[in-house]
């Protein structure tokens, strides 16, 4: 009987398994089947991104950026040489030929970033449905919804970059971001430019009543905290030294543990009290790692001390999410100049570490990250089962078959 193959991809057999026929695709292909065209089309007209277009699709712009990040290419040229090296096998991942400089980098300039923004989260709500990113490291016994407030800055040349400007001599833009711990992955991304407050952004997220947000003090505003506490919404943050308190009653200490104090406070501050009138706690913890004193801050009274210090220990989860994204992914080099085509590359960055953040949840060996983005980089168009090859990476490839056709003989 004869074999089928799919399209983009080789019949290779594999040494272990005899005769049988595998078929496998490259690992870029099989990644992009996670951006299911009927979907992405749906997108394309929604925000109407090929209105005049000649010819260059938004897919052809979304594979060359996405192969920009996973890639590692830092500029227009590494990406279509890069592309273009590969030629046999772009039709394999749904484009004709690699595209021009001067047209990629059009359209970076011109079409719409909120289409790419779409993406990730509709993708992101794709993955979280199909529960493939895993649960968060920390157990913990409440089942409120846990999240990390935090805001990184990208540096940018200003004399590149005149439309971000952050101080006198440097630009720089912004990205805030509401983090869920129950999949390290963000609830909420707002790009902006770098110069905007970080405790102003804060008001623009939607929180659910019951809901648990660690952050640092760079967020302190009790009129926000007051009208959390009014909507149910929980806060664990630190709080500011020389703050104007009055402690109403001081709380058991539990044995043996690095909580110093526990105490139910208001606020006496002239405008701290009319915002936030409500009771507050004041707990004190001492940091052995870095031998000093931390001082937080929350409007959790049900909860213990030790839990409100393990939530607060948990902040750091956001630290290293924007870690991952600058380390193993192009953020800190950009190919376009345009505040449209940084904006794509950013959340196309954001993508492109979804896609590494399943593959390593999915992944049987243990390995870092950073590894992961290594090796997926050195092996994109490498024909292979892709959770085998996320499995042991090191493995030899199976062999290409000799061809099976018959010649017919004619007289």
């Amino acid at each position: 009987m004869a074999s089928h193959s799919l399209p983009g991809c080789l019949d290779q057999r594999c040494p272990q398994e005899g005769n049988s026929i595998v078929q496998v695709a490259s690992l870029f292909n099989q990644l992009l089947q996670h951006f299911p065209r009927t979907e992405f089309g749906a997108l394309v007209k929604k925000h109407a991104a090929e209105h005049a277009a000649k010819g260059f699709t938004c897919w052809t712009q979304f594979v060359s950026m996405l192969f920009c990040q996973l890639g590692r290419a830092d500029s227009l040229r590494e990406i279509c040489n890069g592309l273009g090296c590969c030629l046999g096998r772009l039709v394999h991942i749904g484009i004709d030929k690699a595209p021009c400089r001067s047209t990629l980098s059009y359209a970076n300039e011109r079409r719409p970033a909120a289409l790419f923004e779409d993406l990730f989260f509709t993708t992101l709500a794709r993955f979280r449905n199909q529960q493939g990113l895993g649960t968060r490291n920390h157990k913990f016994r409440f089942k409120n919804k846990l999240l990390s407030l935090d805001s990184t800055t990208i540096s940018l040349c200003l004399s590149l970059f005149p439309w971000a400007k952050f101080r006198r001599a440097k630009g720089g833009v912004k990205a805030h971001v509401l983090l869920d711990h129950d999949d390290y992955l963000p609830a909420y991304v707002v790009l902006t430019e770098a110069k905007r407050s970080d405790v102003k952004l804060a008001n623009s997220f939607v929180l659910n009543p019951g809901s648990i947000v660690a952050m640092d003090r760079a967020y302190i505003d009790y009129a926000l905290f007051g009208r959390w506490s009014m909507d149910e919404v929980f806060f664990v943050t630190r709080l500011k030294e020389g703050a104007a308190f009055e402690v109403i009653e001081e709380c058991e200490i539990p044995q043996n543990r690095n909580i110093l104090a526990d105490q139910l406070i208001r606020l006496t501050g002239a405008k701290a009290q009319t915002d936030c009138p409500g009771l507050l706690r004041r707990i004190a913890i001492w940091d052995a790692e870095n031998e000093r004193e931390i001082v937080l801050l929350t409007n959790l009274l049900a909860f213990g001390s030790t839990t409100v210090a393990a939530i607060y220990k948990e902040r750091w989860q956001i630290e290293l999410f924007f870690k991952a994204l600058k380390q193993n992914l192009t953020v800190k080099t950009f190919v376009g100049t345009s505040e449209n085509a940084l904006r794509i590359q950013i959340w196309t960055a954001l993508i492109a570490l979804l896609l590494l953040k399943w593959l390593h949840h999915l992944s049987k060996a243990s390995w870092s990250l950073s590894n992961l983005a290594s090796m997926l980089r050195l092996n994109l168009f490498t024909y292979r089962e892709l959770t085998q090859w996320i499995d042991n990476p090191m493995g030899t490839p199976p062999l290409v078959p000799a061809s099976e056709q018959l010649t017919l003989g004619f007289s």
